[in-house]
């Protein structure tokens, strides 16, 4: 699943920088590119741990 959610991630910057780099540029699919960046990005960051989850409520400020 993580594979797929990187490659997912690359193939729509991939889109977005080319939809940028064109004379055309059509602003929607620039905007649904980085949607779905952002959708994977926060999928994936999600299984990351807590960097004060080991740490007790009362030593956490």
């Amino acid at each position: 699943m993580k594979k797929y959610m990187i490659l997912l991630m690359v193939i729509a910057i991939g889109v977005a920088l080319y939809e940028q780099t064109s004379e055309d540029k059509n602003i929607y699919v620039m905007v649904i590119a980085i949607v779905i960046f952002m959708m994977c990005m926060m999928r994936l960051s999600s299984k990351t741990p807590s960097k004060n989850q080991d740490k007790e409520e009362d030593d956490v400020q």
